[in-house]
């Protein structure tokens, strides 16, 4: 089906056609069967789309710069499914905990392409990274440097490392989601001599080899000037501790953020624009500061996963204030998706049993929790609804799971994958013995 015809498929995976039945096909599967096979709320990833990212953020920076890594972002959602899928593609992965590393170390992830992030790591999770290998760990504080490198002589290791930066930088998106300004919790700052007192107590520590630089600016950056700013401040940083201190940049890790349109008047860079502009940058900097060239990394998450997640919802109650707003209200919310209530996100939605129907029906889509604030959608055109029908939301793929809760002892989704015409649950749904099995009386 033209994208013409139905202008919100675009945002859907790229394996998306509206059958002649006027069902929403995701992978080559109809999502009104699987709605009816797995149950509601359902989540379903496609996996042709998620590989297809996974390729175009490898083959356009390495295009521009080859000597770059690719780690994805764990904390956009990690399962042990979509861990395979990573080591398969041979990208590295970002962990921020020691959940997300077990996950990583349940499918035998190679450890040395694993970068620990954290703004206060334990020492469980320490001493977990350096009994397992892990390749880096990113070091967010003073504390955290002096204590991991008592944890790692403690274990006669060596711990390659990286330290994160916090150039200064307002990307310009929601505050919750921006970790590169000054006031931020991440990070050694720059502009106040900290991160050179930093490159200095851990040159000087016995049990860690310091490679390099991080930064992270936020998420959802839909501007590239941010990334170029920080570049020139943290090379420029680099050149002066290589000055100070003989110090020498092997590894620069630029963090993710890379912004994905979620509404059909999203005005978002490309992979490739982000790739031209953050490369380019790069070389020009070394080049004119006289650097060696080191590896980059980054971390892309949500621009892997975003596109290749929808939710599902089958519709209940409809209520209708004559004159003033028509309520839908669907079998999930806040519970399996916070991004609206959280931090206002907005989304497109398409009732996936009436793909091809004109949408002209005004109405905000609620959730079932006991909270004013639970709606996913507000004032959106979709074609009539009724209870029953099935609603499509595309790109869930990020953030929405991990901050999934048991709020009002809701159970957590079904997650299924797709390809080529074939349905795998790569998670079962959570029932209410699964959420009582902690319980104890």
């Amino acid at each position: 089906m033209n994208t013409k015809t139905v202008p919100k498929l675009t945002l859907f995976p790229l394996i998306t056609e509206v059958s002649k039945q006027g069902h929403l096909c995701i992978g080559g599967c109809d999502v009104v069967d699987l709605a009816e096979e797995f149950g509601t709320p359902l989540y379903l990833f496609d996996e042709i789309t998620l590989r297809h990212k996974c390729r175009e953020f490898k083959d356009e920076f390495g295009k521009y710069y080859p000597d770059t890594l690719v780690i994805y972002a764990s904390k956009a959602f990690l399962n042990r499914a979509l861990a395979l899928i990573f080591k398969e593609d041979g990208l590295g992965l970002d962990v921020v905990s020691g959940g997300e590393l077990s996950i990583a170390h349940s499918v035998d992830f190679p450890l040395d392409k694993v970068y620990f992030h954290g703004n206060n790591k334990t020492s469980e999770e320490l001493n977990l990274a350096l009994d397992w290998g892990v390749g880096r760990i990113v070091v967010d504080n003073f504390y955290e440097l002096e204590l991991l490198n008592k944890l790692a002589g403690e274990k006669g290791i060596n711990q390659n490392i990286l330290l994160r930066l916090t150039p200064g930088i307002d990307p310009h998106t929601h505050q919750y989601i921006t970790t590169g300004t000054i006031e931020s919790k991440f990070g050694f700052p720059l502009a106040t001599g900290q991160a050179g007192e930093a490159v200095k107590e851990a040159l000087s520590a016995s049990n860690l080899d310091l490679l390099g630089f991080h930064f992270h600016l936020g998420s959802l950056i839909s501007e590239i000037q941010p990334y170029e700013l920080a570049i020139e401040l943290v090379l420029g940083f680099a050149r002066e501790m290589g000055r100070k201190f003989g110090f020498n940049l092997s590894e620069f890790n630029i963090g993710g953020g890379f912004a994905v349109p979620y509404t059909l008047d999203s005005k978002v860079p490309t992979i490739a624009d982000y790739a031209r502009a953050v490369t380019g940058k790069l070389s020009g900097l070394i080049s004119g500061l006289g650097l060696s060239r080191p590896q980059l990394i980054i971390e892309p998450g949500r621009a892997i996963v975003g596109q290749a997640g929808v939710a599902l919802y089958k519709v209940g109650a409809i209520k209708e204030i004559p004159g003033i707003k028509k309520y839908v209200c669907v079998d999930g919310g806040m519970s399996d998706n916070i991004r609206p209530a959280l931090y206002g996100a907005k989304y497109e939605a398409l009732v996936a049993n009436k793909a091809l129907e004109a949408e002209r029906d005004m109405v905000t889509i609620a959730g079932k929790l006991c909270e004013s604030g639970d709606i996913l959608i507000r004032d959106i055109n979709l074609a009539s609804v009724h209870p029953g029908d099935i609603i499509a939301i595309p790109v869930c793929g990020a953030y929405s799971i991990p901050m999934e809760s048991n709020y009002n002892a809701m159970p957590r989704p079904a997650i299924v994958m797709v390809k080529e015409g074939r349905a795998r649950l790569i998670r079962r749904r959570e029932t209410y013995q699964d959420m009582m099995g902690l319980d104890l009386i």
